[in-house]
């Protein structure tokens, strides 16, 4: 992070983007998930004082409007002060003079704390024993990231993704996978390699309503490209039967990782039955 100082020398566009890093990289550290050497490492500064510094700044701009100043000086100056609301806001206020938006993996959405017993232990995580995912070919980094969110806040035991697939590991595919890539067990395999003694479906147009799919105790739940859809290869894999949303717009179409989120919320509704 750069020091008030310099910040405020900075001129034009180049400080809007400067400040709207920093405001991005803030609430990343204030949620606790900030990317290794971005964290706030200031010791003449606190980190409360530091985003107060720098919204002063913004306040400056000349193209913010006053409703906007308005709302950043009310947030500066209550008490209690929130923190991590202040920097939000005031990144987005910025995105909106530069003319951008927030890219999708940017979406910051705080994590639950882990639960602790009596004792103040932290649980491990608990899930669905069996319950899996088999990602084809995805090859957006947000939305693999998405698909894993959705997996570990559901309770799936475990993600499988293709030989194709993008890799898990990609910066913007941790960042939108918030913490759950590194907290849920994956593994990189063919539909050859998937195990032969539990059921394996699809998520695909042409099967079963949703609402009627009988959906196993265990299993692999097979969702296709973002392009393609599942492959025929992983469809003939998919002895167990196709699921499919019903949908009445007239594009008829949902992006992946949004479908996989509807999958999983009736799948763990039948678990808990």
């Amino acid at each position: 992070m750069i020091e008030p100082g310099k910040l405020f020398q900075l001129e034009g566009g180049q400080k809007r983007r400067k400040l709207a890093l920093t405001f991005g990289a803030l609430e990343r550290d204030i949620l606790g998930i900030a990317e290794k050497g971005t964290e706030f490492s200031f010791t003449n500064i606190s980190r409360s004082d530091y985003i107060k510094k720098i919204t002063e700044i913004l306040l400056k701009d000349p193209k913010l409007s006053p409703e906007a100043a308005k709302e950043l000086i009310s947030l500066k100056d209550a008490d209690p002060f929130d923190e991590l609301r202040l920097c939000n806001v005031a990144r987005n206020h910025l995105l909106g003079i530069i003319g951008t938006f927030p890219a999708e993996w940017d979406l910051v959405i705080a994590p639950h704390a882990a639960p602790e017993d009596e004792n103040g232990v932290v649980r491990k995580r608990d899930f669905f024993p069996g319950v899996a995912v088999y990602a084809e070919d995805i090859r957006s980094p947000f939305n693999i990231g998405s698909i894993f969110r959705s997996a570990e806040a559901m309770g799936a035991d475990k993600v499988y993704i293709s030989p194709f697939c993008i890799d898990p590991e990609h910066p913007r595919a941790v960042r939108s996978g918030m913490g759950c890539i590194e907290t849920m067990g994956w593994e990189r395999k063919s539909l050859d390699e998937l195990p032969e003694d539990v059921p394996v479906f699809a998520l695909e147009t042409g099967g079963t309503d949703i609402n009627e799919f009988k959906f196993p105790k265990q299993g692999i739940c097979i969702i296709g490209s973002e392009e393609l859809g599942v492959s025929p290869e992983a469809l003939k894999r998919a002895t167990y039967g196709t699921v499919t949303i019903p949908m009445k717009g007239l594009k008829a179409s949902l992006n992946v990782g949004v479908a996989f989120g509807i999958l999983m919320q009736k799948w763990v509704e039948s678990l808990e039955d």
